[in-house]
């Protein structure tokens, strides 16, 4: 329970000590509901818009709160999206079976892990070493796409390149603090529910090709 103070707009204690941050989780919720709509049918799309949804909600309570479990709150539902939207990539993208796409979607862990070691080791990297390997693995799958499916390929590139810059967003928080006493996190949060509702987007559309004929596995 003790408190958390990560942040440049956080300046004590309390539920309301991070305001911009914690409205700033809204832009989740909207992205969810417009995903939510723009997919109707049931499977993956609607999956992840829930998944969407609660990822905004644990980020909401985490600059609210402040403490480990809402920390874990916050991490858990981005992590449970990334599984998903992997193991959904090697069914629906890769076409691969069940128990292949499983396995790729493990391996994410690993992957995080090393390379997260390695982004720590990276001067301006550190801050957010969790997240730099997600649009590497994001870019990885773009390039191996690029012949295969190019407008698919090119809204992974895109995706990462939101990614991106929502992440130097994240890193500059504390770096901009004096300057800019409201921080950046907050511009994480809009920037990162845009790209993950781009990615169920490029999903959705690549499964809908796929189902009219349009392309091929």
């Amino acid at each position: 329970m003790d408190p958390i103070d990560a942040y440049c707009e956080r300046l004590g204690p309390g539920l309301s000590a991070e305001p911009v941050n914690a409205l700033t989780n809204v832009a989740f919720l909207v992205a969810a509901l417009v995903m939510w709509r723009r997919w109707p049918e049931p499977g993956i799309c609607r999956v992840l818009s829930v998944l969407l949804a609660v990822i905004g909600l644990g980020s909401g309570l985490f600059h609210t709160f402040a403490t480990p479990w809402a920390a874990a709150a916050d991490t858990l539902p981005i992590l449970a999206f990334i599984l998903v939207y992997v193991h959904a990539v090697h069914r629906v993208i890769w076409g691969q079976g069940a128990l292949a796409a499983l396995a790729f979607s493990l391996c994410t862990v690993p992957w995080i892990a090393g390379l997260t070691l390695v982004f720590a080791r990276l001067p301006g990297f550190e801050i957010s070493a969790f997240y730099w390997p997600v649009p590497l693995l994001i870019l990885l799958h773009a390039v191996l796409l690029r012949s295969r499916t190019p407008g698919t390929a090119a809204g992974f590139a895109a995706g990462a390149c939101l990614l991106s810059m929502s992440l130097v967003l994240r890193s500059l928080d504390q770096v901009a603090c004096q300057a800019f006493p409201l921080g950046t996190h907050f511009l994480w949060h809009l920037i990162n529910a845009v790209m993950l509702a781009w990615m169920i987007e490029v999903l959705g559309r690549h499964g809908r090709a796929l189902a009219m004929g349009r392309i091929r596995r």
